[in-house]
């Protein structure tokens, strides 16, 4: 077998060291944990942050004129500026708190277009959406009469740019576009989707899911108007995510939610708005998720990123010669730029049972339709069993999983 020479210079042991499940054992063996594309594990920094918060600084923030609450507020807004920073955003301004990255596309669809699309405007989005990045966008055409547009992916999973290029037409008032497919991990072109969208006058929305912990983004570089992200994909508590907007669009979108802590002054005649981002946010915040999503990126700071990116590559091009020698198993997702995604089928085999049975050897993997079944229709499978890699994963991490896959595949065949 031509195996990808391992590279010698990232430090995995140490990182490894930092989170504390990776040493764990399910089922009596220990964990191989490969379902990174549904969430990430956590380092230890970040498990601390937590505890730290509810032990010395739990209080409710914005509001507050005590100690605590000051405290929590300044922690909670160093966050919103840590953010900003690792995304490079102009300003705190421009960066919403929310649940997660489908609260954000949500957000969107129910503030943006809901105020500045009309009947017949059109949405284009691409085939290999996940379900968060397709059903606002139904929901938008059902109530508002626009028009939803699909961009087709070709047989390796890539989205076909020329098509894609065809279908903007100046009624496309807004693109919405993963730029990590998180069932094929495809990677999508999203500077030149955004330039071609731009010149037709269109708005774009990133869905950054899948992509911010896989490299560095810069959203002032891509010049994306909307940039949504969840912290749980990102080495962060669940719970926490960021909309990333451009003030001038927030400063035009009515809040979506309403309630406290979005308003300036309220009586029974009249509501008058807080300032950005804080109209957005309604209610007490994930005050926990911010300090913890601080942390991680905290973290990440500390790491060579580019190092971790090649890490990752030479997992997945490892694990790639070592799925080719399987008899009957299809890679689903073969694009040339992708993020440490495996997504297969093995023929007469039920992905389910598959990772049935690889649990029952410690071995975590994601199966099912990864809430990207139009792309199931697509390849024609039902689901797929799916392995992801973060860069705490290592080449033994690959050679247990598929030591367990042989060990399936001899049970189930």
């Amino acid at each position: 077998m031509n195996q990808p020479t391992q590279l010698p210079t990232f430090d995995i042991e140490r990182i490894r060291a930092d989170f504390p499940l990776l040493g764990t054992q399910v089922n009596d063996k220990p964990l191989v944990y490969l379902d990174n594309a549904a969430t990430t594990q956590k380092p230890r920094a970040v498990i601390a942050a937590l505890v730290r918060y509810y032990e010395t600084l739990n209080a409710n923030v914005h509001r507050g004129v005590h100690t605590l609450s000051q405290r929590a507020t300044d922690e909670f807004e160093g966050a919103r500026e840590a953010v900003r920073g690792f995304i490079n955003a102009a300003s705190t301004r421009e960066i919403v708190f929310t649940r997660g990255t489908t609260e954000g596309i949500n957000l969107v669809a129910q503030s943006y277009g809901r105020t500045f699309l009309r009947a017949g405007d059109e949405v284009l989005i691409g085939e290999a959406e996940h379900h968060a990045n397709i059903v606002p966008w139904q929901q938008l055409r059902d109530t508002h009469g626009t028009v939803l547009k699909v961009a087709p992916i070709n047989d390796a999973g890539e989205l076909d740019l020329a098509a894609f290029a065809e279908q903007l037409s100046p009624r496309t008032k807004l693109v919405a576009i993963g730029q990590v497919s998180n069932a094929l991990g495809t990677v999508n072109p999203v500077a030149e989707i955004i330039r071609l969208a731009h010149a037709q006058g269109a708005k774009v929305l990133v869905d950054g899911a899948q992509s911010v912990g896989h490299g560095p983004v810069d959203v002032t570089a891509l010049d994306c108007d909307f940039f949504a992200f969840s912290g749980h994909k990102l080495f962060a508590p669940t719970g926490i995510g960021v909309l990333y907007a451009k003030a001038e669009l927030l400063e035009a979108m009515p809040p979506w939610q309403g309630g406290g802590d979005m308003i300036r002054t309220v009586s029974f005649e009249h509501t008058e708005w807080n300032e950005l981002p804080f109209k957005f946010e309604a209610g007490t915040p994930d005050i926990a998720g911010g300090i913890g999503l601080k942390a991680a990126l905290d973290y990440l700071a500390g790491l060579d990123f580019a190092a971790a990116a090649r890490h990752e590559h030479d997992l997945l091009q490892y694990a790639t010669a070592r799925a080719a020698e399987i008899t009957g198993l299809r890679l689903i997702g073969t694009a040339k730029e992708k993020v440490a995604v495996l997504s297969f089928v093995v023929a007469g085999i039920n992905s389910q049972d598959l990772g049935v049975l690889l649990d029952s050897q410690g071995v975590a993997i994601r199966t099912g339709h990864h809430c990207a079944m139009p792309v199931m229709t697509r390849f024609g499978v039902a689901g797929t069993a799916r392995a992801s890699f973060a860069f705490y994963n290592t080449r033994e991490d690959v050679d247990r999983f598929f030591a367990a896959l042989a060990k399936a595949l001899e049970i189930l065949g």
